[in-house]
């Protein structure tokens, strides 16, 4: 590697990790929070018996909510808020609007995951929890979704993962997370393939902290798994 060139790699590492700690990682961060309580709302809705008029038509919005996201490109949700919803009078920032998409994108496919999990628990779990006289939200509460939680670990963990992956989708509603900084760089240098290897890099090595993270975690959550 010629000289110029490695002191575009220097020059570019900070600009663009810096578009990663400051967007990349805070967006997922985040958009995931918010998709795991949607995640768990729409999960609960759907495993709840439905005895009601009004939860029977919650029930019917879940299952539509979750086929049209999962029916749908993130790329065309991110449109649809940030480009769509200015027609009808409903103007967003670029940052708002990524969290908003990031968010139902992972509330879909999330929801899913726990309500998988919620059911893989076996069901004398929730005899034990009645049999030592907790209430249904208590057995819930701290027997089922313990172990739940454990369950989904895994999938959900490669979730995040790739909605860090994803948030350079962001780029293109003008928020300057790391791609959009390689973008920014590339377009004055002409280095194409030496500053996005160097993104690629990037990402990578977030990935790889995120999996060690991730097997930590699933240890940590190994005691509530019955046995």
């Amino acid at each position: 590697m010629s000289e110029a060139r490695a002191q575009i790699v220097i020059t570019s590492f900070w600009p663009m990790l810096k578009g990663a700690l400051l967007y990349s990682i805070p967006l997922a961060l985040i958009s995931f929070a918010i998709g795991l309580g949607i995640a768990l709302t729409v999960a609960l809705i759907r495993i709840v018996p439905r005895a009601s008029w009004w939860h029977k038509i919650l029930y019917r919005l879940a299952r539509i909510y979750v086929s049209a996201i999962r029916g749908t490109p993130m790329l065309v949700q991110l449109f649809i808020i940030f480009y769509g919803l200015p027609s009808i009078g409903v103007r967003l920032e670029p940052i708002p609007s990524a969290i908003i998409a990031f968010s139902l994108n992972i509330g879909a496919y999330a929801s899913e995951t726990v309500r998988a999990s919620i059911l893989s628990i076996p069901k004398g779990q929730w005899e034990a929890g009645a049999t030592v006289g907790l209430s249904y939200l208590k057995t819930f509460r701290h027997i089922i979704l313990p172990q739940a939680l454990r369950v989904s670990v895994p999938p959900l963990s490669n979730t995040f993962i790739s909605l860090v992956k994803d948030t350079s989708l962001a780029s293109l509603i003008l928020v300057t997370e790391l791609f959009k900084q390689a973008q920014i760089i590339t377009a004055r240098n002409y280095e194409f393939m030496l500053v996005y290897t160097e993104a690629a890099l990037i990402y990578w090595a977030i990935c790889l902290i995120l999996s060690s993270l991730q097997g930590r975690l699933e240890a940590r959550l190994d005691r509530y798994v019955a046995r």
